[in-house]
């Protein structure tokens, strides 16, 4: 998608910004902005300019003087949202939070932390851990996305069937406001009843709300240990009932991820799978991956358990890790998927879509039903445990019918999705891509008063206009 021409700044505009961001902080040219106009949609947008910010005065000023001209604002983390978010569409003032990236305090005692936005969850995670503390959140892009974009989008990822998601774990936020207002929502205690809970309205509010300067996360004790396991199926319909079946015998892992026989043959094509390295092993139809953790005692009761459960289903294979180098060798089933998915087409749409945990298996089998009447590779693979499935439609978006026909296809999910009591989005947002969907599962009366609460915050809708809602 080509990118479209940014709307003129004022030349008085241009001024402020210079001024207010001295240096290589502040950019105009189409050159140095471009790689600010998209994110991993694959949408592109120009903006007017874009700003690294370093102090929240820069932020206060910037919004008072946007408020005031009624010029759009599009806050950005590190680009990885796959629905449009981070588009600045309409063109406006981009600001990057690379600069804006301190892990303010870690608290033992509290077990708490206080981190500016661009803070990189993984790094965030991997500081937790030298203190034997946890922050679970672990969206797919969790090395490189930022705090504030996970919050601003409610990022899930695979622990989120035992832990939550990033609402569960964020008590308080810093936020300012179009105008340049402060507001401080929520705190550093674990349970607060006082009010209404506007941290929890922010968080998933994909930047249309408020600019967030401080984000104060709830943590845990790191986990002692960690164990995988890897079970291959004949078919799907197999794998999804011992994913049922580990539930009903009492067991809750961190972790348990499916993927369907597309995407085992989009992995194969970059390396050989665990199994396929046993002679005459038989083609699998599926995958299920389990990750399970606690104390060391626990798990060298619970591994054997999880064992004995997955065998009740006759799998084809059945490998389980303890060492992480082992269980990461065992992810890559899971973990290569998205380079893996450009294999088998160049071009794709995706999409998260969420089904009860009852109407997963069919789901998937009439996914599989939609990929067989359109002609279209489609891979199905997500968080099993909590009902999201990553639908990717793979195509040659250059060939009109082939267009043409994952785009019907895309349509035919979405309506499934919502006809089995689903969502458009369990975890990547709105933004621009789901936005003509949204009508479908949310009604006028709502969606009005959700822009009634957004014009409370922001008069002039300059915050990410256009997107989520």
């Amino acid at each position: 998608m080509s990118a479209a021409a940014p709307a003129p700044l004022p030349p008085a505009a241009r001024r402020f910004l210079a001024a207010l961001f001295p240096g290589d902080a502040s950019v105009f040219s189409p050159e140095e902005t471009c790689v600010f106009g998209t994110d991993a949609s694959r949408r592109q947008a120009l903006p007017a300019a874009v700003v690294r910010p370093e102090t929240e005065n820069q932020i206060r000023e910037l919004l008072r003087f946007a408020h005031a001209e009624r010029l759009p604002i599009h806050c950005r983390g590190r680009g990885t949202n796959t629905v449009g978010d981070c588009v600045p569409a309409p063109s406006g003032i981009v600001i990057s939070t690379a600069r804006y990236a301190d892990i303010l305090e870690i608290s033992e005692d509290d077990f708490v932390a206080v981190c500016r936005p661009g803070v990189v969850t993984g790094d965030l995670q991997a500081a937790l851990a030298k203190k034997r503390l946890f922050y679970p959140p672990d969206p797919a892009s969790v090395r490189f996305s930022t705090l504030g974009g996970n919050a601003a989008t409610c990022a899930g990822g695979m622990r989120a069937l035992k832990y939550g998601v990033t609402r569960d774990f964020i008590l308080g936020i810093r936020a300012i406001l179009p105008g340049g207002e402060v507001i401080v929502t929520g705190g550093r205690t674990h349970k607060n009843v006082a009010g209404l809970d506007l941290t929890r309205l922010l968080v998933g509010s994909e930047g249309a709300l408020a600019f967030f300067s401080e984000i104060t996360v709830k943590l845990l004790p790191l986990p002692e240990a960690t164990a995988t396991a890897l079970c291959a199926h004949a078919d799907a319909d197999s794998a999804l009932a011992a994913a049922g079946d580990i539930f009903r015998a009492g067991m809750l892992p961190a972790a348990m991820e499916f993927v369907d026989r597309t995407c085992l043959e989009a992995v194969t094509a970059l390396r050989p799978l665990p199994w396929e390295r046993q002679a005459g092993a038989q083609q699998a139809g599926a995958a299920l991956l389990v990750r399970l953790d606690g104390s060391e005692g626990a798990l060298a009761a619970d591994l054997p358990r999880l064992e004995r459960v997955l065998a009740g289903r006759g799998p084809l294979f059945i490998q389980t890790a303890r060492g992480n180098a082992e269980q990461e060798a065992l992810w890559e089933v899971r973990t290569t998927l998205n380079q893996a998915s450009f294999r088998v087409a160049p071009d794709k749409l995706s999409d998260d879509v969420t089904v009860p945990r009852g109407a997963i298996r069919t789901a998937v089998a009439r996914i599989q039903a939609i990929a067989a009447r359109e002609r279209l590779p489609i891979l199905v693979f997500g968080h099993v445990g909590d009902g999201n499935l990553h639908v990717n439609i793979m195509h040659h978006a250059a060939a009109p019918d082939e267009r043409g026909r994952a785009l019907a296809a895309r349509e035919a999910i979405l309506d499934l999705t919502l006809a089995l009591g689903g969502t458009l989005s369990g975890e990547h947002g709105v933004g621009l891509s789901k936005l003509p969907f949204l009508d479908r599962q949310i009604g006028p009366g709502e969606r009005g008063l959700m822009r009634r609460i957004k014009a409370v915050f922001d008069p002039h809708g300059i915050m990410n206009p256009g997107k989520a809602f």
